[in-house]
């Protein structure tokens, strides 16, 4: 049950686990944004489709992969069919485990090293990523424990962040989330293994991405597990004195019913958002009853398809398939 907007009142002004920023970093600032899905379900022209997400993120000048799609091949090949370079990215960044976003990072790992081999040799997770999760049948239900061996068999380097971190001028990593609300976006069959035997696997290191611009903030997320009301909270803890202008990403509400779309709106609009590309595990239906939930347009809201994207300066980059 979502909380009431009594409830809701105090959100901007909450202080989460790590403290509120500081002055300088209220102050830290990017000029320029500009992103590009490399995978989803829905693709345009160019690209292949698939259960997924990835995205390039470029900020100033400085790009990072956000994801890396399901299969093995397909940001490989969406970004050539595309004509995005990958091999200058030093930087990846994975939301969290599940393979619909780890799927596609050691090809495109030893792909993208044989032309520069500091492509993408940074790997930046949040904690929790690597604990050991069972499935049914007691298999090891989390890929990135014999994913990380691989990677790291190549060169590459794993970053793990236990909160939010700058990683460049107006660029943050939220690291792991706070539940402040008690929302349920997820819906694997996955238990955590602890000391005291299995336990939900809540995604705890699921992450966001957060761009500040002097338009405001844009946040990228994966699947938005951790909620997306949540993340919005942080993000604004984090940076208090500017809104969310931006939601790009997957956000998991493609089975939410009337009642949970009507709130995460609610908590959208108090957050400031007048752009959402909608992508993944948003949902198609889900998107287009946010657009009318938040009084947002067919301009501003939109379902993301591979090869479109976002700039600060201009909105959202539709392709034709969503235009």
């Amino acid at each position: 049950m979502m909380p009431t907007l009594a409830t809701l009142v105090l959100v901007g002004s909450m202080v989460a686990t790590g403290g509120a920023a500081s002055a300088d970093q209220a102050r830290s600032t990017a000029q320029t944004l500009s992103l590009t899905i490399l995978s989803t379900m829905l693709t345009d022209i160019e690209g292949i489709g698939e259960w997924g997400f990835a995205a390039v993120v470029e900020v100033d000048g400085r790009r990072w992969l956000f994801d890396t799609g399901a299969r093995p091949e397909t940001v490989l090949k969406n970004a050539e069919e595309l004509g995005i370079d990958l091999a200058s990215i030093p930087d990846v960044i994975l939301s969290h485990h599940h393979i619909d976003h780890t799927g596609g990072l050691f090809t495109l790992r030893k792909a993208l090293a044989a032309r520069n081999p500091a492509a993408l040799s940074r790997m930046h997770v949040a904690a929790g990523m690597f604990r050991s999760r069972r499935s049914a049948g007691e298999a090891e239900g989390n890929p990135m424990l014999a994913m990380r061996a691989e990677y790291e068999a190549t060169g590459g380097r794993v970053v793990e962040h236990d909160g939010p971190v700058e990683l460049q001028l107006g660029v943050w990593l939220t690291g792991p989330v706070p539940r402040t609300f008690p929302e349920r976006n997820w819906s694997g069959s996955t238990k955590v293994v602890g000391p005291n035997g299995l336990t939900e696997d809540t995604l705890p290191e699921d992450q966001a991405l957060l761009v500040r611009t002097p338009r405001g903030l844009s946040v990228v997320t994966g699947c938005g597990h951790a909620g997306i009301a949540n993340i919005l909270a942080y993000a604004r803890t984090l940076q208090s004195d500017i809104n969310v202008r931006a939601v790009v990403g997957g956000l998991h509400l493609f089975e939410a019913d009337e009642s949970h779309l009507a709130w995460t709106a609610g908590r959208m609009q108090a957050a400031g958002v007048t752009h959402l590309l909608g992508a993944h595990c948003t949902g198609v239906e889900a998107v287009f009853r946010l657009r009318a939930l938040v009084g947002l347009t067919r301009a501003t809201a939109v379902v993301g398809a591979v090869g479109s994207g976002y700039d600060d300066a201009t909105g959202i980059r539709p392709g034709w398939i969503a235009r």
